[in-house]
C-alpha cells in the first residue's frame, strides 16, 4: 500500500518561498512510469495542478506557476519536494502530493493534504 504524507510549514510571509516536502512509503519514486505530482485547492475553489517529477527526475509545470516553481527529489529519503517562491496571498491552499501514470492524471494515490496559508 502506497502512501504519500505532505508536510511543511504551514503559515508563510508574502514574498517568501514555500517548500513543502512529500514523502513516500510503500513504494519507490523511482519505480518506473510513476509520476509524482503537486495540486493545490485554494479556499471555495477546485484543484489546480502545479507541476511535477517522473521517476527519472524529469520535471514539468504548470505554464501559470512555472516562473515560481521547482519540484526536486531526495532518492535516499523517498522524497520529494516543491518549493514555490514570491508567494502571495493568493497562493493559501491545501497543497496535495499524488501519484500517477501519465502525468496528467488520474490520480491513484493522494496525500491527506497539507495547509499553507500566506499571511503577514
Amino acid at each position: 500500500q502506497v502512501q504519500l504524507q505532505e508536510s511543511g510549514p504551514g503559515l508563510v510571509k508574502p514574498s517568501q518561498t514555500v517548500s513543502l516536502t512529500c514523502t513516500v512509503s510503500g513504494g519507490s519514486i523511482t519505480s518506473s512510469s510513476y509520476y509524482w505530482s503537486w495540486i493545490r485547492q485554494p479556499p471555495g475553489k477546485g484543484l489546480e495542478w502545479i507541476g511535477y517529477i517522473g521517476y527519472s527526475g524529469s520535471t514539468y509545470y504548470s505554464p501559470s506557476l512555472k516562473s515560481r516553481t521547482t519540484i526536486s527529489r531526495d532518492t535516499s529519503k523517498n522524497q520529494f519536494t516543491l518549493q514555490l517562491s514570491s508567494v502571495a496571498p493568493e497562493d493559501t491552499a491545501v497543497y496535495y502530493c499524488a501519484r500517477d501514470y501519465t502525468g496528467w492524471g488520474p490520480y491513484d494515490y493522494w496525500g491527506q493534504g497539507t495547509q499553507v496559508t500566506v499571511s503577514s
